[in-house]
C-alpha cells in the first residue's frame, strides 16, 4: 500500500501507534486464537481503501471535480476514524463506560475527534497540512464530519454538513456511511476479520470499487452501484450478520468481556493515569483527557493482573479466572416475542426474577440470589435497526449509468430475509458447581415461561417436565 506522506506522518505519532495495542475484536481473541489483529492495521486499511474509492470516482467521473484536497481529507478520515477506541475496543465503550459513567452518552467516535485534534496539536502538524494544500478552517471540520457525521448540536443546524457543499455530499458516504452503512470501514473489517477468524468471506469489496459511481437522486449526489451488484450487497450484510453470530457475539467471548468489565469496574478508582498538567485520572475518567487516554490500551489487563496493590485483589481474581478458564457458565438463550427497550434497571430486575423463578415441577434444593446471574441482551441487525439498508441504496443500469433507481427486495430473490433485526437474551450463572448450573437452567426455563419468551432451543432437554406447561410451546 502506498500512502500519502501526511498519512505516514500521522501513523508515526504516539497517538496512532497506541492502536497497535488495542485488539480489533476485543475479547474475541480469547475464543479465536487467530483474532490477534489490532485497530492499527484496520485503520491503515480503511485509509487506503477510502483513497482507492475516491480516486476511482475521480477517474471515472472527472465532472465531479474531486480535488486533491478532497482525496487527502477522505484518506485522513479513513486513517483516523478509530483513534478513539479504548481497551478491548467496543467492550470499553458499550460495557465499561456505560456502567462506570451511566449519566454520559459517550461513544468512541467522540473520542476519535478529540484524539485527532490532540494528535494534530501535539505533533504540530498544521504547518505540514497547509504545506500539502489543506485549508485548515474547512478541511479539519470536513475530516471530522467524515468520521462522525454532522458536528452541529444546534437544533436548527442539526444534520447539516459544513465541510463541503451539497455538490460533494457523496464524499460523506465513503468512510462512515450514515445513509445505508455501505462504506470502506465495513469492507475492510469484513475482509480482515474473516481472514483472521478463519471464516469464509462471501462479499467482495473489489467489485464495489469497480462499479461505484455518483448519480443525482432528488437533487442530492449519492454513491450508487450497478444493478447486478445488488446480490453482492445483500451478501455483504448477510456476512455481517454471520460474523456477529459466529464471532463478535460468541457466547463465550461475550461472557469474557463481561468478566473483564467487572474487573475494570472494581479496579477503576485504583488505576491512576497521568494526564495534561500532571493531573491524575482513573480508568473511566481518562476519556476526558486525551493525554491520559493515549496511555490506555489492552495493557490495562496485565497492569491489573500483575499489580502489587492489594486494593486490586478482587479485580485480579476475576482476570486470573479468565486465564484459567474458570468462566461464568452459559445457562441458555431466548428471545422476546416483540423487541424490548432494555435498560440496566430492567436487567437487574430480570436477575432478581431469575432467582425467584422456582420451577413448578421438579425443583432442585438450590437457593439463588440475583447476584448469581448475568443477563445479557444482544441486538442483531443489518446495521440500521429494523430497516433494510439496501432500501437506502440506489443502483444504475448499463443502458443509462446516469439514472439511479431503487431495487426492492422482492425484485431480487424470495430467499432474502423478511426481518432485519432480532433481540437475543442470554443468561449466565456465575458459580462453578454443577448442581447449581442444572438448577439455574430449570429456573431459566421457568423464567422464560413467566415472561412469555420464545422457548430455548434446548428447553426440552434441560427441563422436559416444564416446557409442556406453556401451551404455545406445547403446540
Amino acid at each position: 500500500m502506498e500512502l500519502h506522506p501526511l498519512l505516514v506522518k500521522i501513523i508515526d505519532t504516539p497517538q496512532f501507534q497506541r492502536l497497535r495495542n488495542i485488539k480489533q475484536l476485543g475479547a474475541t481473541y480469547f475464543v479465536f486464537p487467530g483474532a490477534s489483529h489490532n485497530r492499527f492495521e484496520h485503520s491503515i486499511g480503511v485509509g487506503y481503501l477510502a483513497g482507492q474509492l475516491v480516486k476511482a470516482l475521480n477517474e471515472r467521473q472527472p465532472e465531479l471535480l474531486i480535488s486533491l484536497r478532497d482525496i487527502l481529507c477522505v484518506q485522513l478520515a479513513g486513517l483516523c476514524h478509530d483513534l478513539g477506541h479504548g481497551p478491548f475496543s467496543h467492550m470499553f465503550e458499550a460495557k465499561f463506560i456505560s456502567k462506570a459513567r451511566p449519566k454520559i452518552a459517550w461513544k468512541h467516535e467522540k473520542a476519535s475527534l478529540d484524539m485527532f485534534d490532540y494528535l494534530v496539536e501535539k505533533n504540530n502538524l498544521k504547518p505540514l497540512m497547509e504545506q500539502y494544500g489543506l485549508v485548515l478552517a474547512e478541511d479539519l471540520i470536513f475530516i471530522k464530519e467524515l468520521i462522525a457525521g454532522p458536528l452541529d448540536k444546534d437544533e436548527d443546524l442539526k444534520g447539516t454538513y459544513r465541510g463541503r457543499l451539497k455538490d460533494k455530499s457523496f464524499l460523506y458516504e465513503i468512510v462512515a456511511n450514515k445513509r445505508n452503512g455501505i462504506d470502506m470501514d465495513k469492507w475492510d473489517y469484513f475482509a480482515r476479520d474473516c481472514h483472521n477468524l478463519g471464516i469464509q468471506n462471501n462479499s467482495d469489496y473489489r467489485r464495489y470499487l469497480k462499479f461505484a459511481r455518483v448519480c443525482e437522486v432528488d437533487g442530492q449526489k449519492l454513491i450508487c452501484t450497478r444493478d447486478k451488484e445488488v446480490g453482492n450487497l445483500y451478501d455483504m450484510f448477510y456476512m455481517r450478520n454471520c460474523l456477529h453470530k459466529r464471532a463478535y457475539q460468541h457466547r463465550v467471548g461475550n461472557i469474557i468481556e463481561t468478566m473483564i468489565t467487572e474487573a475494570f469496574l472494581k479496579a477503576d478508582k485504583h488505576i491512576q493515569v497521568q494526564g495534561s498538567g500532571g493531573k491524575m485520572f482513573t480508568l473511566s475518567t481518562a476519556i476526558d483527557d486525551m493525554e491520559a487516554y493515549t496511555k490506555l490500551t489492552d495493557y490495562v489487563f496485565e497492569q491489573i493482573l500483575h499489580s502489587s496493590n492489594t486494593e486490586l485483589a478482587e479485580a485480579q481474581q476475576i482476570l486470573q479466572n479468565i486465564l484459567l478458564r474458570r468462566l461464568y457458565k452459559y445457562v441458555g438463550q431466548t428471545q422476546p416475542k416483540k423487541s424490548l427497550k432494555v435498560t440496566q434497571e430492567m436487567l437487574h430486575a430480570w436477575e432478581v426474577d431469575l432467582a425467584k423463578s422456582i420451577p413448578q415441577m421438579g425443583a432442585l434444593d438450590v437457593t439463588f440470589v440475583p447476584e448469581d446471574f448475568v443477563v445479557s441482551v444482544i441486538q442483531m441487525d443489518y446495521g440500521m435497526k429494523k430497516e433494510n439498508p439496501i432500501d437506502n441504496m440506489r443502483f444504475y443500469c448499463k443502458t443509462d449509468p446516469t439514472k439511479a433507481v431503487q431495487i426492492h427486495k422482492h425484485q431480487v430473490s424470495k430467499f432474502l430475509p423478511t426481518h432485519f433485526a432480532e433481540q437475543l437474551i442470554r443468561v449466565y450463572y456465575k458459580k462453578m458447581d454443577d448442581e447449581g448450573l442444572v438448577a439455574a437452567r430449570q429456573h431459566f426455563v421457568q423464567w422464560c415461561i413467566n415472561k412469555d419468551f420464545i422457548k430455548p432451543q434446548d428447553g426440552d432437554v434441560i427441563a422436559p417436565e416444564l416446557t409442556p406447561l406453556n401451551q404455545s410451546w406445547h403446540d
